[in-house]
């Protein structure tokens, strides 16, 4: 399961935009590793404590080729151009497919980047990344980072950003039509016998099938470590001696990945809504449905506070509510005034329900939308809720998102679970984290089970020794990046400092907190960072 960053949180009948982000940022910290129906993942067993050493020889491999082979690369020149969007521009960055075989062929991955206004010095340039895997950089830089980061960070910096391998503007991964995505995300999470499950099982394959059939060669090389790569090469083209880097979500296992590699080349990180790669992906989709319960019992205190609450009068029963709720979707669809004709059934409700845990803003909205769904028989509103999570659109399209998140996922860990079966024995631990999503969230953990190519990557801490300071930031009640991973990351981290953020949502930067937007702007535009285990609220 991966983190997605957030979006904002839509309004009926308007289509999603994941990075505009109005009222605060919804993330993902695409831990959701979402490209499962639901939330999906990648590997076995329990914790590591150091790298094994097939994730060592790994990472080994990549950096094979000789400072020659790649100084094409380092040396090549941007061609600036404008691209839509004013005051922005864009250009089109060369890497090697195959950093180990640079000879074999580059990827073309899209760059934007927004100059930096004055007045002050400048800086240097600053990458965000909004996490996923798979959102894409460039729209959040466009319609949120380059515009809506503090106004003395932009002065200071040219903000960029690099949409990663096989995401969205750069090469992207392709799996499924739009009928065919409606088809996989209304798909039966929690199968109740074995022609249910038989169709699960289906979903995955047909899904995997698409994706290996529209990217074969592109699928073996979007792992996390060589959009790390490509992003150093970035970095040497732009001029700039370190990098310095914004990531959230996913963006945070992309970063530490990054001081990993090039600790002497790390500036300014903030790694926003961590992630612990030191975690299998099994454990890492248990937390993350802790994380949701963490989170869902926090909407419930609030709901049953609130005169429209639909589920019930106390805390303790919201839950078994919306549960039973859930039960009565599996059974019979209600209709949502789609004009494609779909219903909402208990997987589109569930995503509906996750996707607002992402931001409490966003928790009004669900309340409305479930005392449509339970009072007056009309799915709409949770389904509004749903194709923003999966960035579907008015007309039926999906985003890149879903395929590039299960593309770098699978790749990066091995599989949660190789069979049904081992979902099954699974069940309990899922169901005791979270007794309303966990049944789903273990079975959309199967998708990387069926995934055409093998897993590059494997669990393994990061430790990034002679890297200056790097600020690791955790929310106490974060869904998708639960608080424990920013512990740990931090302490992983050699030079690593954690700032908590006592709060709701996905990741802390830019969602209304002054102590941390004040900490991390002093550091990024200062240098400073904060002393390490600060708290904010």
């Amino acid at each position: 399961m991966y983190l997605r960053r957030p979006h904002p949180t839509p309004t009926p009948g308007t289509p999603s935009h994941r990075h505009a982000r109005p009222h605060g940022t919804r993330a993902a910290g695409a831990l959701l590793a979402v490209a499962a129906l639901v939330v999906s993942a990648c590997s076995t067993g329990g914790s590591t404590s150091s790298a094994s050493p097939a994730a060592e020889a790994a990472l080994a491999a990549l950096p094979q080729a000789t400072p020659d082979a790649l100084s094409p690369y380092y040396g090549q020149k941007l061609n600036w151009r404008r691209c839509g969007v004013p005051g922005f521009q864009c250009a089109t960055l060369k890497a090697p497919l195959d950093y180990a075989k640079p000879e074999e062929g580059d990827v073309r991955l899209a760059v934007a980047r927004r100059k930096a206004t004055g007045p002050g010095k400048r800086i240097g340039s600053l990458l965000v990344n909004p996490g996923g895997p798979g959102g894409s950089a460039i729209g959040y830089l466009q319609a949120y980072a380059g515009i809506g980061y503090p106004a003395e960070v932009r002065a200071r910096y040219d903000m960029v950003a690099l949409d990663p391998r096989g995401v969205a503007r750069s090469e992207p991964v392709e799996c499924l039509d739009g009928p065919d995505m409606d088809t996989y995300t209304q798909t039966d999470l929690t199968p109740d016998d074995g022609t249910e499950q038989t169709a699960l099982v289906d979903a995955y394959k047909k899904f995997a099938e698409g994706c290996g059939k529209d990217s074969p060669e592109l699928l073996r090389h979007v792992s996390t470590v060589e959009a790390a790569r490509d992003m150093d090469v970035l970095r040497a083209v732009l001029g700039d001696e370190r990098l310095n880097f914004v990531g959230a979500s996913y963006g945070t296992f992309l970063g530490a990945t990054y001081a990993g590699l090039f600790p002497k080349r790390v500036g300014r990180l903030v790694l926003d809504g961590a992630m612990d790669p030191s975690l299998p992906a099994r454990r890492m989709n248990l937390d993350q449905t802790a994380g949701f319960e963490t989170a869902f019992k926090a909407f419930a205190r609030d709901c049953v506070q609130q005169p429209d609450c639909p589920l019930g009068t106390k805390a303790g029963e919201v839950g078994e509510n919306l549960k039973a709720f859930f039960d009565k979707l599996d059974a019979q669809p209600i209709p949502t005034g789609d004009v494609d004709g779909r219903k909402l059934g208990e997987s589109l409700a569930a995503i509906g329900v996750i996707a607002a845990m992402y931001d409490e803003a966003a928790w009004t909205q669900l309340r409305e939308a479930l005392t449509s769904a339970i009072k007056e028989n009309d799915g709409a509103g949770l389904l509004v809720l749903a194709d923003s999570y999966y960035e579907r659109d008015a007309d039926g399209r999906y985003s890149n998102l879903m395929f590039a998140n299960a593309a770098v996922n699978c790749l990066d860990l091995p599989a949660a679970f190789d069979t049904p079966e081992q979902v099954r024995e699974a069940l309990p631990a899922f169901e005791k984290a979270s007794p309303v999503f966990g049944e789903g969230l273990a079975w959309a953990s199967l998708n990387c089970a069926y995934w055409p190519v093998a897993a590059t990557g494997e669990p393994h801490r990061i430790e990034a020794k002679g890297a200056a300071p790097i600020v690791v930031v955790g929310t106490t009640r974060d869904p998708a990046t639960p608080y424990p991973w920013a512990r740990s990351l931090a302490a992983q981290l050699s030079p690593g400092r954690l700032l908590t953020y006592e709060g709701d949502g996905h990741t802390a930067y830019g969602r209304g907190s002054d102590c941390i937007d004040r900490t991390i702007n002093a550091y990024l535009l200062r240098g400073t960072p904060p002393t390490d285990r600060k708290r904010c609220s």
